[in-house]
């Protein structure tokens, strides 16, 4: 039974089904608790009246008599004390009384039938045609003394009621199993969409449509599918970008490497030609070297989550020293510094926060034309905040949404003269998200860009 539309039919049969049995189980308990005695009574009652009636009147031919009274809807049976028995109305089709029974009657005792027999399922014995679910008690007649046994003629009385009650159950169970069948086919489909879906993402194929529209559990199962696979379908994009733009990076260098030092290797270079290709060959190492640690830093990140390593420092100190560290860039430049630095001290991870503040500085100083300043701004309240704003060639409007992305150069306001890789901004902004801080840009074309990291205090 793997199918889970067969799973869900056969629960719902065997819900209907052990339904039915509880119903009538409890049912046969409330008919034993409420209703048996009562109905019992009503039994010896009406034999009473018939007796009386009959004494009352000696006269009377007691076989008519019993036959008139049988017509109305009852089954009676008339022992006399030589154990013979007659039969009035239809007759009984089980059962048989004793003979110790019958002279009980007749001696004086009344008989309940129903509360001798003690069965299971006493609903099921009242509907019984048998001479033992009678009520009896004594009646003289002209012969004697004789026992009067009687019950109701249910196929007289209530007997079309059994046959539609029947064919109602029947015709309901089997409706019922009908649309069972059909609605729960209506039930599974959608999963049997979810699966197909899924198959089709195995596969590669990311555009799998669904039905959306439902309200219920499924249709909010469906939803968060739907967004599961654009989120698949982005990283497997982004995936195959990060491939393209490693192996782009890698390749550009290493090819000018592999034709300059060909170049040296066979000696058709001048001396000062040959000088000037070890000087760029030195350089495209330097910046492999570069790119290929900023990515074992990035696939660290995405890979660790063990706890930062958290100190306590001072935070203006250590921008003051990377400032220090790279004086000879921006001395190089002549760039000025306004800086705001007041006494901060922080609890982070010093080394991470090191290389974020590098980066962001290296970006500033990089992108601003010589003579022009650089400022940075630390204010200590809620958070700590720390602006680095420069008026440099800045970031498009355009680019701004994915500077962050990993390879990502805003070309068209930085052109592809820098050396950068595009992993930069990507390592900043994964630090500052591990000290659950937020980092905001500002730019404009040739207005310069702001940098603003906000960082909790502990």
């Amino acid at each position: 039974m793997k199918s889970l539309y067969v799973r869900i039919v056969f629960t719902f049969v065997m819900v209907a089904m052990i339904s039915g049995i509880l119903g009538l189980m409890l049912t046969g308990l409330y008919y034993q608790n409420n209703q048996q005695s009562s109905n019992e009574q009503k039994m010896i009652d009406i034999a009473q009246n018939i007796k009386v009636q009959y004494e009352q009147n000696p006269q009377m031919d007691l076989n008519a008599y019993l036959t008139h009274i049988a017509a109305l809807g009852f089954q009676i049976y008339l022992a006399r004390a030589d154990n013979q028995g007659q039969a009035y109305g239809s007759p009984f089709k089980h059962g048989k009384l004793t003979e110790q029974q019958i002279q009980a009657v007749i001696g004086g005792a009344i008989y309940r039938g129903m509360e001798e027999r003690k069965d299971r399922l006493q609903l099921f014995s009242y509907f019984k045609n048998s001479l033992l679910n009678t009520a009896g008690l004594p009646i003289e007649t002209k012969e004697g003394m004789a026992a009067l046994f009687i019950r109701p003629d249910l196929q007289q009385q209530i007997g079309e009621i059994r046959i539609i009650a029947a064919i109602l159950i029947g015709l309901t169970f089997m409706i019922s199993l009908v649309l069972i069948v059909i609605l729960s086919r209506l039930i599974v489909r959608p999963v049997n969409d979810l699966t197909k879906a899924t198959k089709q993402i195995v596969a590669g194929d990311f555009d799998a449509g669904l039905q959306l529209s439902r309200k219920d559990e499924i249709g909010e199962l469906a939803r968060n599918f739907s967004v599961m696979t654009r989120e698949i379908k982005q990283l497997d994009q982004m995936r195959q970008e990060f491939v393209s733009n490693v192996s782009h990076e890698f390749q550009t260098p290493l090819t000018s490497i592999q034709g300059l030092a060909r170049a040296v290797l066979d000696k058709e270079t001048t001396a000062e030609q040959t000088e000037s290709y070890l000087t760029i060959i030195e350089k495209e190492s330097k910046r492999l070297s570069a790119m290929s640690k900023q990515l074992l830093t990035l696939a660290a990140l995405d890979k660790e989550n063990k706890p930062l390593n958290k100190t306590t420092f001072r935070l203006d100190e250590q921008i003051r020293h990377i400032l220090i560290t790279l004086e000879w860039q921006w001395m190089e430049k002549e760039l000025q510094w306004e800086l705001d630095l007041p006494d901060t001290t922080i609890h982070a991870d010093h080394q991470l926060l090191h290389e974020v503040w590098l980066n962001l500085i290296v970006n500033s100083i990089k992108f601003s034309k010589p003579g022009q300043s650089i400022g940075i701004t630390l204010t200590d309240s809620d958070a700590i905040t720390v602006e680095i704003r420069d008026s440099g060639i800045g970031i498009a409007e355009e680019d701004l949404p994915h500077i962050f992305d990993r390879f990502y150069k805003a070309d068209k306001a930085r052109g592809r003269s820098s050396a950068g890789s595009g992993l930069g901004l990507s390592i900043v902004h994964k630090l500052v998200a591990l000290h659950q801080g937020a980092i905001h840009v500002q730019s404009q074309p040739a207005a310069g860009t702001t940098v603003t990291v906000t960082l909790p205090r502990l």
